[in-house]
């Protein structure tokens, strides 16, 4: 069954976790969007499987709310996003995404090798990631808030590629710019 069960520090929560046809294979921590771990997220981790990775979406909204899956279809779904995001403490999002990597590095399918990969506040999160922790590599695609967490680039030790682009409604032009200049 492909919805697993975490211990965390805090606490147990879920995740979504997909397994690839050949194992053991290299991990990668899915850090999710506002949207919660919903059909998109599920995806990405079945699309990595695909790919030969062992590929973990860990319900980070659990403290909040356990179980959303959202999507951007409506505005109402929109601001119940917004909603979560703001509620959200990163924080302890990066406990429960430090919990995961450490539950697919003990995992039978997993070559202890993991990464992290995130998409808008999963961005961040694996900007943080690379931080916080101790992963192998991370990649964060059009992440918001990076600027605020820029005084954290010095703990960086391990490969980190952001994708941020040059107009994004989420992240302005001089947060984009104060991004490439720190961290170039």
């Amino acid at each position: 069954m492909p919805e697993i069960t975490i211990s965390g520090a805090d606490g147990d929560f879920t995740g979504y976790l997909a397994i690839p046809k050949k194992s053991p294979a290299p991990g990668i921590v899915v850090a999710q969007e506002i949207f919660g771990v919903n059909q998109v997220m599920r995806g990405v981790c079945d699309w990595l499987a695909a790919a030969g990775f062992l590929a973990c979406c860990p319900d980070i909204f659990w403290r909040i709310e356990p179980g959303i899956q959202i999507t951007d279809k409506t505005k109402a779904e929109w601001e119940r996003a917004f909603q979560l995001f703001q509620a959200f403490d990163v924080d302890k999002g990066i406990d429960d995404l430090r919990d995961t990597l450490a539950h697919l590095r003990g995992h039978k399918a997993c070559t202890g090798s993991v990464g992290s990969i995130g998409y808008c506040l999963g961005g961040k999160l694996a900007y943080l990631m690379a931080a916080r922790t101790d992963t192998d590599c991370s990649v964060g695609y059009y992440g918001v808030g990076l600027d605020e967490h820029l005084d954290e680039a010095k703990s960086i030790h391990n490969p980190l590629l952001l994708h941020v682009a040059g107009k994004d409604q989420f992240v302005p032009k001089a947060a984009r710019e104060k991004i490439v200049s720190a961290l170039s």
